[in-house]
């Protein structure tokens, strides 16, 4: 059986594992990255945030990105029935950042898997992780190719950007339910011909249906708008259980999807997840650490997914280079402590956004500006600026904020 030794093994070569990848690698340090899938392959996700250019940049991947002449994304409006709230990234309080791009990811992620290819980073597709034994640091890995044939990789540390997959999470027992209620979505791309002209055409558009259910229209460069359903799953009974049917059905039920989508040309079968929500018990351990989908996914209404990703294969490449040098690395505080910051900021906005209180904010008369500019640098991802009152004060900002607009509203219509 053939035997690879390695410095780092990356399980994984979406965002977080091709980030992690390419910074490791420039770092001068012998990495190979295990991809179960075929790339191209779908998946959602396809609205990035202006945090995550900096580690496009730092991990020599933004230039391949800009070639590819994607959608470029400045903002995001939200809309409830008549009621309009626009956030402009230029108007944000942090500084970094003011604009990124709506991604077809099948193609995203090839770019970024390709580009740390051509630097030197050996990638291997359809090699699927079947074990993982760990002495101390240094691991070995059993991997098997799409005929069936088994590798050895020896390494010295693992990332594990696994995704969904969640490969070491489920080989030692370390996954453990969110505390958020599940929910369900359905989602296809549309051939959008009836595409509004200007930025109206090309911004990403977050609609609420009712309080627990909302829909994204997320336009790309190519002509095709990806628009999915995101609600509680009883929402869904009403509707017909073929796939096709039933998304014909929840676009005439919306006036903002029905006249643009209702005879759209839809580019392959709805499909739909359930219960997408889930964290771990631990984000590293000795020898290994988890990054992206494989640590915690929250929910896809702030498009919070991919930043994390990002971020945490970003932090992850970082300290295992600490490590590989024999430098002392405190990864409780710096990665666990580091991470859940973030998580923990957008897991605010996103129990706000279901619970009403973001509703009260972004569709309130007479909005403060400058509020709105905080608020506006959490939707750009930069939930680790603690000079943030918004990133800060997260768990309770957000609350007080929505009662003193309900609070005024009713003394003028008292």
């Amino acid at each position: 059986m053939q035997t690879t030794k390695v410095d780092v093994l990356v399980i994984g070569a979406g965002p977080a594992g091709s980030i992690a990848a390419s910074m490791i690698n420039k770092a001068g340090y012998k990495v190979k990255v295990v991809e179960k899938e075929k790339f191209p392959r779908f998946v959602i996700g396809e609205s990035l945030l202006p945090r995550v250019m900096d580690h496009l940049e730092e991990a020599g991947l933004l230039e391949a990105v800009k070639k590819a002449g994607f959608q470029e994304k400045f903002g995001a409006k939200f809309v409830r029935g008549n009621e309009v709230c626009d956030f402009n990234f230029t108007d944000q309080f942090s500084k970094g950042w003011n604009w990124t791009w709506q991604v077809p990811r099948g193609q995203f992620d090839k770019i970024l898997s390709e580009t740390a290819a051509s630097m030197g980073v050996d990638v291997e597709h359809e090699m699927a992780v079947t074990d993982i034994k760990f002495n101390g640091t240094d691991s070995i890995t059993t991997v098997v190719n799409k005929d069936g044939e088994q590798q050895l990789i020896e390494a010295k540390f693992i990332v594990d950007a696994s995704g969904y997959g969640r490969v070491i999470p489920r080989m030692f027992g370390l996954d453990k339910p969110s505390n958020f209620e599940p929910r369900k979505t359905h989602f296809t791309h549309f051939k959008d011909l009836k595409r509004p002209d200007g930025i109206d055409g090309n911004r990403i558009t977050v609609v609420v249906h009712q309080q627990r259910t909302w829909i994204w229209i997320i336009p790309f460069s190519n002509g095709i708008t990806s628009v999915g359903f995101v609600a509680d799953p009883e929402f869904f009974k009403d509707f017909s259980e073929d796939a096709t049917e039933r998304m014909k059905g929840i676009i005439a039920a919306d006036i903002h999807t029905k006249e643009r989508f209702e005879d759209a040309e839809m580019m392959f079968e709805p499909r739909t997840i359930e219960g997408y929500a889930i964290s771990t018990k631990q984000l590293y351990g000795e020898g290994f650490v988890l990054c992206g989908n494989a640590t915690e996914f929250l929910d896809p209404v702030f498009s919070s997914g991919v930043t994390f990703a990002m971020e945490s294969g970003n932090k992850a490449a970082k300290l295992v280079c600490e490590t590989l040098k024999g430098n002392k690395v405190d990864w409780q505080k710096d990665y666990t402590d580091y991470m859940m910051q973030g998580i923990n900021t957008f897991r605010s906005y996103v129990a706000g956004w279901y619970e009403g209180d973001l509703h009260e904010i972004f569709f309130s008369e007479n909005p403060d500006p400058e509020i709105k500019k905080q608020i506006c640098s959490v939707l750009a991802g930069y939930v680790w600026d603690l000079e943030n009152p918004f990133v800060k004060r997260h768990d309770r900002a957000l609350k007080s904020l929505a009662n003193v607009i309900r609070m005024n509203r009713e003394k003028r219509t008292a």
